[in-house]
C-alpha cells in the first residue's frame, strides 16, 4: 500500500501537465509546481504535506459557502426559485442555455448560479452581502479574513463575461439587485484569502454536517441545506469533471481556478486520522476544465489506496 507521502510525490510531479490560470491576470503569477495538502479530523488533529500555510483565493469553492449562508436566510424553497440544482455539461462561465432558454441557472457552481445568489445573500448593501459570508467563514475558521483586493480588482477589470451572464439574469428576473452590486459581491467573495489548513476545515465543517464543539452560533446551518451542498459538491462541484470525479474518486468536492480544492470524508480512517475528515489541496497547474492536476491525481490515487468512496 501506498502511503500519504508516496501519494503526494507522485502528484507533485503531476503538477507540469498542467498551466496557471491566466485569464484572470492577478492569479498568473502563482507558482505552477506548488502543491500542498492539509487533512484534518474532527478532533483539530491535522497531516500536511508541502506548504500548507501558502495563501490563495477561494474562487469558486466559495460558491458552496455562499449559497448555504443564502440558503439558510431564505429556506431552500425561495432559493428554489431563482437557482436550480441540477448538474450540467456545459462550462462554468457559459452563457447558451441562459439566453436561448430564458431558465433559471442549473446550480449554484457555476457562475450565473453564484452571481445570482451573490444577490441573494442577507443584507441590504454591497458591504453586507459580503459579511454575511465572511462571518460564516471566519465562525468555521475560528480566525478572520481578509479579501485580496488586488485579486478582486483583477477580476472586476477583466469581468466582462460574468457581466453579460448577469445582466441576461436580470432581464430575465432572477437577480435580486443591480448587476454591479451582485458581480461586485460574487467577485470579492473569490477573493477571500485562505491557507490550505483553512481549506481543510472548510471540508471538515460539511464531514461533520456542522457539529463541531468549537463552531459558534454564527456557524449554524440546517441539515437539510448542509446536506444538499453536499449534493451539490458532488454532482456539480468539479466543473464539467464532476461526473468523471463522482464515478472514479466519489467524494463530494470544490474546485476554484486559483488551484484550490476541498473534499469532504464521511468517516475513514487515514494513517493517524479517523472519523469524519476535511481535505484541503492547492496546487494552482490547472487542466483545461480548471481543476488542479496535481489534486485530482492525489485524490483520486488517495480514495483507492485508503477506499474512501463514499457512494
Amino acid at each position: 500500500m501506498k502511503t500519504l507521502q508516496d501519494i503526494y510525490e507522485q502528484s507533485l510531479t503531476v503538477t507540469k501537465e498542467g498551466k496557471v490560470a491566466t485569464y484572470i491576470p492577478a492569479l498568473a503569477a502563482a507558482s505552477s509546481d506548488h502543491f500542498s495538502v492539509s487533512i484534518c479530523a474532527k478532533n483539530n488533529k491535522e497531516i500536511q504535506l508541502g506548504d500548507c500555510h501558502a495563501t490563495l483565493t477561494l474562487q469558486s469553492v466559495v460558491k458552496v459557502i455562499s449559497f448555504m449562508v443564502a440558503a439558510n436566510h431564505h429556506s431552500m424553497d425561495e432559493i428554489m426559485k431563482y437557482v436550480d440544482v441540477e448538474p450540467t455539461g456545459d462550462s462554468f462561465n457559459s452563457i447558451v442555455r441562459l439566453e436561448s432558454d430564458k431558465k433559471k441557472p442549473f446550480n449554484p457552481m457555476i457562475n450565473a448560479g453564484a452571481i445570482t445568489i451573490a444577490s441573494l445573500l442577507p443584507g441590504e448593501s454591497l458591504h453586507d452581502k459580503v459579511k454575511s459570508v465572511t462571518e460564516f467563514l471566519e465562525a468555521i475558521l475560528q480566525k478572520q479574513v481578509h479579501i485580496n483586493n488586488e485579486v478582486y480588482l483583477s477580476e472586476y477589470h477583466s469581468a466582462d463575461y460574468n457581466r453579460a451572464i448577469a445582466y441576461i439574469l436580470k432581464a430575465n428576473g432572477f437577480l435580486s439587485s443591480d448587476v454591479e452590486d451582485a458581480l461586485q459581491v460574487y467577485l470579492q467573495l473569490c477573493s477571500i484569502v485562505v491557507t490550505v489548513s483553512d481549506l481543510a476545515k472548510i471540508a471538515l465543517y460539511f464531514a461533520t454536517d456542522g457539529n463541531n464543539e468549537y463552531y459558534s452560533e454564527k456557524a449554524k446551518s440546517s441539515l437539510e441545506v448542509i446536506q444538499v451542498a453536499k449534493a451539490l459538491m458532488l454532482t456539480c462541484g468539479m466543473y464539467n469533471a464532476s461526473g468523471k470525479f463522482a464515478a472514479f474518486v466519489g467524494m463530494p468536492a470544490k474546485s476554484g481556478v486559483s488551484g484550490a480544492i476541498i473534499a469532504v470524508v464521511k468517516n475513514s480512517k487515514i494513517e493517524g486520522l479517523q472519523g469524519p475528515m476535511g481535505i484541503g489541496l492547492y496546487g494552482p497547474s490547472i487542466d483545461s476544465v480548471g481543476n488542479s492536476v496535481a489534486g485530482i491525481h492525489f485524490l483520486t490515487k488517495l480514495s483507492k489506496e485508503y477506499d474512501l468512496f463514499c457512494l
